[in-house]
């Protein structure tokens, strides 16, 4: 009997879920049409891989064994009647794929799934939650997070979701030319969302969050290609661009939090800087101003830094305002605040803090750390670490933790 190898066994498929489980879903998906069906049988997939690895061996191609098991389970499916009856047809172009074929039998139907769960049918405000979910395989709890609403919440929506793509068979295939613009925005929140989660995995410790910067990046540019004269898609990627530039810098050598004020600008990729100004530029051309346009000239301010050591804040405040009027997210109102109590003193940013819902901002971590910070700068010291304490019991990530926790300690008073 071969010797058990448990270990390599599960590396090789957490592998394979980082790397594949978007294409596993989206070819399988493209065929049958019924996500919640794919998913479980993608689920039994990988419980047969931790079972049977270990003693056979990892295959040769991980990804086509998950296929080809995935695909049994929902043949299976449809002789036992456990899923949709109407999806007899697919059976025979299930049996005839060769289980055997090249690389090629991993077409890249990403895009295409993304655009699909953008579908007008399915509610506006839970598409790109699906598309988290289903293309790039975020559990509940992270889109949640990314969405600032509860796991529950978000799980009953996506189920009723994907009931709709099940009863209404849509199409995953791209939609005629005319259709993408009115899905466009979804994706590129799906993307940016997919982006902010691997971000805040900085030191790489959730394996689920792995390489979905790249992932997000590779998608972004996905779409800048495809439609190359949407402003908004080389805008998000331009914002994402720059965003990446600074990843080098954003630890230093012991693993500490840096914050963007404080980084070495000498660690900024300004190859990767080069590429988000193209982008922005190009983007300008169109003479149509959006979101991620505002987004990526605001990131376009803090790099100059690295070539004259000044961040003009009156040029971000600026930039937020419209921002602020365009999309007036929490994100961008809290970032609005900041950049105005830089240009403005600080009692004029906690005043834009003091304007924010209390129901939207009990749970921001990044309103009450900006909050704490600006309560030092005017001398309320006990409100200020009142204000961190909050701030850090919202961190997750303990590199932040403890960057906080060090600004509270050297609060007086």
């Amino acid at each position: 009997m071969p010797e058990r190898r448990p270990d390599e066994a599960r590396a090789a498929a957490e592998q394979a879920a980082r790397n594949s489980y978007g294409r596993l879903v989206a070819t399988l998906a493209q065929q049958w049409r019924d996500l919640a069906a794919v998913e479980d049988a993608l689920a039994d997939a990988f419980r047969s891989a931790l079972e049977h690895w270990p003693v056979s061996g990892v295959p040769t191609r991980p990804e086509a064994w998950l296929l080809a098991s995935a695909r049994n389970t929902l043949i299976d499916g449809v002789r036992r009647g456990r899923v949709r009856s109407d999806a007899a047809p697919t059976l025979a172009l299930l049996a005839e794929a060769d289980e055997a074929a090249d690389a090629s039998l991993f077409p890249d139907e990403r895009l295409k799934l993304l655009f699909v769960c953008a579908h007008p049918a399915i509610d506006a405000a839970v598409r790109p939650a699906l598309m988290l979910q289903i293309v790039l395989g975020l559990d509940a709890g992270r889109i949640a997070a990314a969405f600032l609403t509860s796991p529950a919440t978000l799980g009953q929506r996506l189920v009723r979701a994907k009931a709709k793509i099940r009863d209404a068979g849509l199409a995953f295939t791209v939609p005629e030319q005319a259709e993408l613009p009115g899905r466009l925005h979804c994706v590129l929140q799906a993307i940016y969302a997919s982006y902010g989660s691997g971000w805040e995995d900085v030191a790489g410790a959730d394996p689920k969050r792995r390489g979905l910067t790249e992932e997000a990046i590779f998608l972004a540019r996905l779409v800048a290609s495809l439609l190359p004269r949407a402003p908004e898609a080389r805008g998000l990627l331009a914002l994402l661009l720059h965003c990446e530039a600074r990843r080098a810098a954003r630890r230093d050598a012991g693993g500490a939090f840096v914050a963007l004020s404080d980084q070495d600008t000498r660690l900024w990729s300004r190859e990767l800087i080069a590429e988000a100004e193209r982008e922005l530029a190009e983007a300008s051309r169109s003479g149509s101003l959006g979101p991620f346009q505002l987004e990526a000239a605001i990131q376009s301010v803090h790099a100059q830094r690295a070539h004259d050591g000044r961040t003009n804040w009156h040029v971000l405040a600026q930039l937020y305002e419209g921002l602020a009027q365009l999309a007036p997210s929490l994100g961008a109102l809290t970032g609005r605040a900041a950049a105005f109590a830089e240009a403005f003193g600080p009692q004029r940013g906690l005043a834009l803090l003091a304007e924010l819902p209390e129901a939207q901002t009990a749970g921001y971590q990044p309103y009450w750390a900006l909050k704490a910070h600006l309560l030092v700068r005017v001398g309320e010291a006990a409100a200020a670490k009142q204000a961190y304490t909050r701030a850090i019991g919202l961190t997750e990530d303990p590199a932040v933790r403890g960057f906080l926790d060090q600004a509270r300690e050297r609060v007086g008073g």
